[in-house]
């Protein structure tokens, strides 16, 4: 069997791959949704869902930091990643352990196909359509319940010391976009560029401004500082998970988008 990843990699597969590791939390969760969680054998410290996988599976490192002799001691069939998540450097290296299989989600319909694609390469075919039947149907009631939403303009940031926010071509923007949320820095060449926080107002003077809980743990001294730089802006709290975890982990999105929205009337 012969299938492309991503980013048009073509790999061949002899048979079913049986022993899988995960260098990304969001696909760790939906392998394990997919009915895979006797094959994954391995995850990195940033795999919270589901939580006994802690316990119970090894942790290679962090995502852009994997132990290379730990994964090659775990003789995997199939190394799943992600070009955002894992450095190329990190993919070359572990190519030479065994397949790696790349991901590359920006939008929903790259979420669907990587699920599809997973369904095919370990034989999870149903499971898998199950699934993005159940996506498409939590997408298409979330669309219904975001027609009179108005448009806002809001800023997402990501990192503090230095301040960076959530840019072009990335899932973050695209979750955004279906909220209805007009992202300043959407404009901007880089994925994830630096901002300086005092010129915000002249920048774009968002509405909202976003302070997710990972990666950079926000609190209510960053939630202060930003709110001094902007021009009566509210700065919202939100689960990071959210807004960038894709696969499965979108149906809970969904739903927490409904309440966000909700909160925002207030």
């Amino acid at each position: 069997m012969k299938l492309e990843d991503q980013l048009g990699t073509v790999h061949s597969f002899s048979e079913t791959p049986k022993r899988i590791i995960s260098l990304v939390p969001s696909i760790t969760e939906t392998l394990y949704e997919l009915g895979l969680e006797e094959q994954i054998i391995g995850i990195t410290k940033f795999c919270v869902h589901p939580f006994h996988f802690k316990s119970t599976k090894v942790n290679v490192g962090g995502t852009k930091k994997v132990h290379i002799e730990k994964v090659r001691a775990l003789k995997p069939d199939i190394i799943i990643a992600n070009k955002e998540e894992n450095t190329e450097e990190i993919v070359q290296q572990l190519q030479e352990i065994c397949t790696v299989w790349v991901t590359d989600v920006e939008n929903f319909e790259d979420s669907l196909q990587m699920i599809d694609d997973f369904g095919t390469i370990f034989k999870r075919k149903i499971d898998a359509q199950k699934w993005i039947e159940k996506l498409l149907f939590a997408k298409a009631d979330f669309e219904v319940f975001m027609k009179d939403v108005p448009q806002r303009k809001a800023a997402y940031l990501i990192w503090r010391a230095p301040y960076m926010a959530a840019g072009s071509f990335t899932f973050i923007d695209y979750l955004l976009k279906i909220n209805n949320f007009e992202n300043i820095y959407g404009k901007r060449e880089e994925r994830y560029p630096e901002v300086e926080i005092r010129k915000m107002r002249i920048q774009g003077d968002p509405e909202i401004v976003f302070l997710p809980s990972e990666p950079y743990p926000f609190k209510e001294e960053h939630a202060f500082e930003v709110g001094r730089s902007t021009h009566h802006a509210k700065t919202i709290f939100v689960d990071g998970e959210m807004f960038s975890w894709f696969g499965t982990h979108l149906f809970k999105a969904f739903q927490y988008f409904k309440l966000l929205q909700e909160r925002l009337k207030d």
